[in-house]
């Protein structure tokens, strides 16, 4: 069953199998698209990240692109809403924004983050998940979902 993607979940360069299988999941419980910009930390048919998405591959919306540009030609206007970028060296929280259907969240990689022409690039629509000083980062599955399902609260609807 395909759906129209409430909104678009973008890794970009994910490195842990197991996070962007575990995303995947959220995402067929959202109704999300989850894009994979490369290059990535696996290969596709990785067993690790099949088994973190368990059997809900068949169900899940999703796109694995060469590049950012090339991502940002693949969404064209299938995002209706605007980017969100999220890094542990933000400083507004992920809370202080109204979210929309079609949205695009972008997340990082697991041990870089989003690289710095990114984060320049889009300092306006930077956000974070606040956390105590002692953790760095949050794990990426985690995080996709803790911002994806506040987009939904904000909404008050289920997926």
């Amino acid at each position: 069953m395909r759906y129209e993607p409430i909104l678009h979940i973008v890794l970009h360069e994910p490195e842990i199998p197991p996070n962007a299988g575990n995303v995947g999941r959220t995402c067929v419980a959202l109704g999300a698209k989850m894009w994979l910009v490369r290059p990535l930390g696996f290969k596709l048919d990785d067993y690790y990240l099949r088994r973190a998405g368990l059997d809900y591959w068949d169900e899940l919306e999703w796109e694995a692109v060469d590049s950012w540009a090339h991502l940002q030609a693949r969404l064209g206007d299938s995002a209706a809403g605007g980017s969100w970028f999220f890094s542990a060296r933000a400083e507004r929280p992920y809370t202080d924004v109204a979210y929309a259907r079609g949205d695009v969240l972008v997340f990082g990689s697991e041990s870089r983050g989003l690289p710095r022409e990114l984060t320049a690039a889009n300092a306006d629509r930077l956000l974070t998940i606040p956390s105590r000083p002692q953790v760095r980062s949050l794990n990426l599955a985690n995080s996709v979902a803790i911002v994806a399902y506040e987009a939904l609260r904000q909404w008050g609807a289920p997926p």
